[in-house]
């Protein structure tokens, strides 16, 4: 295969910086001007292009042959060395340039005088070093029988950790798979063992989470009725806590710190007791049965219909689960031909030319049926049309290559080879990631430049640009895909085993890796926080000492992280580092002088070190560094008064912490692309200098301007260029305490603050002014808008007329008492808007509602809105789905004491409303609902002290056939069930009236089976009655009930679980003991019931030893 065919060589990227360098005019200068033997950089130069001339043939033949592997890891391991050399030069470059601008010219003289001879031995010895290696290995190519490649520069241009979204829109041949397990998933089946599991085995690479996805999305699923769904990637890195912590907070949709396995156990019992799920468990590799004994414990609470659907590689797996198998077979020869098409076919190509045709179906074949192979190969030949190429994709020898352990698909393996070596760079860092990692582009791009992989030939575009460009042309050829929504990005597994096999010597990740030693030719260390807990501190990293990536990796739900040796051990042993992360170190209380010894380093992060206060002087000395994070560092105060030597620095990120003012000479700091917070100063002659710096920067991304009541004079606005920065995000902040001397001077300093039109995000508090300015109607491109605390403002924009708008929040403007068609601004307004929400609008009284307004809503918060008319309500249109609360996974309204004048709620006007919860509504009476609403599935209402009745015309049972969930607590006015009994799908319910609770047994149907009660704020002394309790009940909770004393033993007939809660007075359990049915029993906050049950010498220990799962708390 003829050299110039391929990508270029992995080894040819690294290298390129070396010639970029050993070219430049300030090495030669240098080496003139320190009497330095020039000879040296063009002998250097000539060996790393003799190297570079083998380096392709190399990197094939290290596959089938041992010695050119040994010999291509030496080579790295000179070429590395030289590149560190070359480093150590340009930050003297740069020290000598900084110094130079910093201080008088006789001290830097005496000072360049007084090091020169030493630095000037030591950068000779060390090139004639490398010069020898170099010169030894490229001897060795007539033995190895290596060949030199034409290859003379880059041309141009791991298993997804699942989220439940489809990625792919289209999935060829699975109907049938889809339809079987479709069926599986809606059919109604007595199963004893429930939930009922069914396993998708297959290779990697078959297809098997796109079709889960697929299932997953299918509309028959909404049919069955599951009152749960959730979707959890499993992985390979399987521990049970944080497996079965990974499914409470996928069907929660809500993080979870537990470290506690009962009580999260508990958790999940009560969330699923009784009611229908569908979990999903993606990429499951845990093949030790008792471990998932463990964690399918509380999922057998489920009730009848419950469906668990696992996806994975083993079919032990399948048999530990106890579950049906699904085999995925491979595709047929007519669908592994459509999805080959689909990827390798142009825009606007219909089909491929015959020649072209005959060359294709041959390397379908190769691709052997397998979907990710068909479409990486697909996205590769899509990117080069010449026939020549597509013969050269077919004729490789990479499809010969011998099949290891750990088997490479050849597919995979070619795409890469293809790649121009700047991306195959880049996408061999990815091997420090754990599979199933998702991590965030801008993120990633930041690494790379940390690593200097970032090439921008005479500088014609920025880095973060280049950054860009590389990660959308590893998107576009599939060896990254985008993680369900949001930022996160991810690799297949199958792609994340090819980034280790390609670069084993280079990245060691903690864990994965065998052997606790870290081997001395790594360069880049990963960690996972809760690997590290079994680790030696780090003291193997001494053989390491070339060591250029140090980074610690949140993987699961562990926060922190520790070390058992000295910062400045650790700073003394990695002196080549680059990019260096103590993100989330709770050990870390202060940086050590000694980080300024690290010339090497371009990123530090240090994030989430919540001790740091400040930063040593010397950390000004690092005049290579690009990069400096210190986000939620909260003690953290103050830069370092040399700040501004860092003249290299692009990112510098210092999100919530005390910092409150800017570095001295800020302004000096002209390479900053990314800085999150800028504070105006008192002094307003400072303050404007500083807004000149601001203005002078190319900020991208995130920025928040703070104490923006200090700028005295609108013109000094304008200094800071607001319009020609290109940020995806602005927050513009007030003092809240600030009362303005004159509002119109506050509107223009507003004005000249205009952010540029593609802004995404906008953010606005506490400012002082009577109007907003006209162009925040006119951001075309905003998605989301915050208005907070703008106590002063009379009237709000015409924000209907901002067409991509998807969330706007308006909190605590005092001064609006009416929105009316000033809002709107057309008739078909807010035509994207999803989430509205008002809070804390003390003076609102009347809400116009366009008819044609809000077409997209979905969710709907309204909070502290005391003097709002209900009225409004009537007018505000619904699209198929409304959520009033940011925290249901259903759809839902949720209102919490938003309108004291609201008396009484119209259930009509929302005849999409799945879930509907009314809290603290004063003088709420009752609730209508003239027709049946066949969507609403839960009612929750709570502390509405006047509510009395439903005014319904019909039984509920026909109003509300979807009924399953109904909640009225603390409202003690209610009395009464509506006239006709309950609904008959009513399984789960809370009460705290004793009318409620004494009627309820003949308000249910007897085919009705109301699974679980929540009793609570009861003033009885004795609870329950034996009669009382319906005999469907299985799970009874009582709470706070402070004049609660004892229990009657046969009013807890038929219960499985019983939870007491926050029962002081509670004196003993029953005398007869509880029911051997009952295999679950809470007890939390009743003090004087926690000492009578302590094992083994509680008096009330004997009535409960048996009980499974126990637990008594404080």
């Amino acid at each position: 295969m003829a050299a110039e065919l391929v990508g270029g060589a992995l080894l040819s990227a690294f290298l390129q910086v070396a010639f970029d360098r050993l070219a430049s005019p300030q090495f030669l200068d240098f080496f003139h001007g320190r009497k330095l033997d020039e000879k040296l950089l063009a002998n250097l130069n000539i060996m790393l292009h003799s190297i570079n001339a083998l380096a392709d043939d190399a990197e094939l033949k290290q596959f089938t042959d041992p010695h050119v592997k040994a010999w291509l890891v030496a080579v790295k391991e000179a070429v590395f060395d030289s590149e560190d050399l070359l480093s150590e030069i340009d930050y003297e470059l740069t020290r000598c340039q900084v110094e130079t601008q910093s201080e008088p010219t006789f001290k830097v003289s005496n000072f360049f005088n007084s090091t020169f001879t030493s630095f000037n031995k030591k950068i000779e010895s060390e090139m004639k070093e490398v010069l020898e290696k170099l010169e030894y290995l490229a001897k060795q190519k007539g033995a190895l029988g290596l060949k030199e490649g034409t290859y003379s520069g880059d041309g141009s241009g791991s298993k997804v950790p699942s989220s439940s979204l489809v990625v792919e829109s289209v999935i060829y041949g699975r109907d049938a798979d889809k339809d079987i397990i479709i069926n599986w998933l809606t059919s109604e089946t007595d199963n004893p063992n429930q939930p009922s599991i069914l396993s998708i085995v297959g290779m990697g690479g078959l297809g098997k989470t796109t079709l889960a996805q697929h299932v997953y999305n299918h509309s028959k699923i909404d049919d069955a009725k599951f009152d749960i769904k959730a979707w959890v990637c499993v992985s390979d890195h399987f521990h049970v806590l944080t497996v079965t912590r990974t499914i409470l907070e996928a069907i929660t949709n809500q993080k979870d710190d537990s470290g506690n396995l009962e009580m999260i156990h508990k958790k999940l019992k009560e969330i699923l007791s009784g009611r229908k799920f569908f979990l999903v468990l993606d990429d499951v590799w845990n093949e030790r049965r008792e471990e998932w004994e463990v964690v399918q414990t509380p999922l057998s609470y489920g009730a009848s219909g419950s469906r668990i659907l696992v996806t994975t590689r083993s079919e032990k797996v399948a048999s530990n689960m106890r579950s049906k198998v699904h085999r995925l077979k491979q595709l047929g020869e007519g669908e592994c031909w459509k999805v080959f098409e689909n990827h390798a076919l142009k825009d606007g190509d219909l089909e491929l030319i015959d020649e072209k045709k005959d060359i294709a179906r041959r390397i379908v074949v190769k691709c052997n049926k397998l979907p990710l192979a068909l479409k990486t190969i697909g996205c590769l030949l899509q990117t080069q049309s010449s026939i020549s190429y597509w013969k050269s994709i077919l004729e490789s020898d990479i499809w010969e290559l011998p099949k290891e352990d750990n088997e490479i698909i050849p597919a995979l393996f070619l795409s890469y080879r293809y790649l121009p070596s700047h991306l195959k760079r880049c996408f061999a860092y990815c091997a420090l990631f754990p599979k199933d990692y998702p991590f965030v582009k801008e993120e990633l791009i930041l690494m790379w430049m940390a690593q200097n992989f970032l090439q921008c030939p005479q500088q014609i575009r920025h880095p973060e640009e280049v950054g860009e460009q590389y990660f959308h042309d590893l998107m576009s050829r599939s060896f990254f895909q985008q993680s369900g929504v949001g930022r996160h990005f991810v690799m297949h597994d199958l792609l994340n085993d090819l980034a280790k096999y390609i670069c084993a010597d280079l990245c060691f990740r903690l864990k994965f890796d065998k052997g606790r030693c870290i081997p001395k030719t790594t360069r880049h260390f990963s960690f996972a926080f809760l690997d590290v807990k079994s680790f030696d501190g780090f003291g193997s990293l001494t053989d390491a000492k070339r060591l250029r990536s140090f980074l610690p990796i949140l993987t699961g739900s562990e926060s922190k992280w520790h070390f058992k040796i000295s910062i400045h051990d650790l700073f003394s042993k990695i002196k080549f580092i680059r990019m260096l992360s103590f993100r989330d170190c709770s050990d870390l209380r202060e940086v050590p002088d000694s980080v300024g010894d690290l010339k090497h380093l371009h990123s530090i992060d240090l994030s989430w070190c919540s001790a740091i206060k400040n930063l040593p002087d010397s950390m000004c000395f690092l005049y290579n560094l690009l990069i400096l994070k210190l986000n939620y560092c909260s003690k953290f105060e103050e830069f370092p008064l040399n700040l501004h030597k860092l003249s290299k620095l692009r990112c510098l990120e210092f999100k919530d912490t005390r910092v409150s003012k800017m570095p001295m000479h800020f302004g000096e700091l002209k390479n900053l692309q990314v800085l999150s917070a800028f504070f105006v100063q008192r002094n307003s002659e400072l303050s404007t200098k500083q807004l000149g710096g601001l203005g002078g920067l190319n900020l991208h991304g995130r920025l928040s301007i703070n104490d923006v009541q200090n700028i005295l004079n609108p013109l000094d606005a304008l200094e800071a260029n607001m319009k020609d920065k290109h940020l995806v995000e602005l927050e513009l902040k007030w003092k809240s305490y600030h009362i303005p001397d004159d509002p119109s001077k506050e509107k223009k300093v507003l004005e000249n603050l205009q952010p540029h039109k593609h802004l995404e995000r906008l953010s606005i508090k506490n400012y002082s002014g009577t109007k907003f300015p006209s162009w925040v109607f006119s951001l075309s491109n905003l998605v989301l808008l915050e208005l907070v605390n703008c106590k002063y403002c009379i009237c709000l924009p015409s924000l209907g007329i901002l067409s991509s708008l998807k969330t706007l929040r308006i909190t605590g403007l005092d001064g609006i008492v009416s929105i009316g068609a000033e809002f709107y601004g057309t008739n078909s307004s807010f035509a994207c808007l999803e989430s509205l929400s008002f809070y804390n609008m003390k003076e609102w009284e009347e809400w116009e509602c366009n008819t044609t307004s809000f077409p997209c809503l979905q969710e709907l918060y309204m909070d502290i809105c005391p003097k709002l008319k209900g009225t409004h309500l009537k007018k505000v249109v619904v699209s198929d789905e409304l959520i009033i609360s940011g925290n249901s996974m259903d759809t839902s309204l949720h209102t919490d004491g938003g309108c004291d004048s609201l008396t009484i709620f119209r259930l009509d006007f929302f005849p999409k409303l799945r879930s509907l919860q009314l809290r603290n509504y004063q003088n709420l009476r009752r609730i209508s609902q003239k027709y049946a609403h066949n969507h609403l599935m839960k009612l929750y209402i709570y502390d509405c002290p006047q509510f009395k009745s439903f005014l319904f015309p019909k039984p509920m049972q026909i109003l509300f056939p979807s009924l399953t969930e109904l909640h009225i607590t603390n409202c003690p006015q209610v009395e009464l069930f509506p006239d006709g009994g309950l609904p008959l799908n009513i399984k789960h319910m809370s009460l705290s009236s004793l009318k409620l609770i004494a009627s309820l047994k003949e308000n249910l149907d007897p085919n009705t089976c109301l699974e679980s009660l929540s009793i609570q704020k009861l003033d009885v002394e004795c609870f329950p009655n034996e009669v009382l309790l319906p005999c469907s009940l299985t799970t009874l909770e009582i709470q706070y009930c402070p004049n609660l004393k004892k229990m009657h033993y046969k009013g807890l007939f038929h219960l499985s679980s019983l939870v007491l809660h926050g029962c002081p007075s509670l004196q003993c359990l029953p005398e007869e003991g509880l029911l051997k049915s009952i295999s679950c029993l809470l007890i939390w906050n009743c003090p004087l019931l926690k000492e009578r049950c302590q094992n083994p010498d509680g008096e009330d220990w004997e009535k409960i030893a048996h009980i499974q799962e126990l637990n008594v708390w404080s």
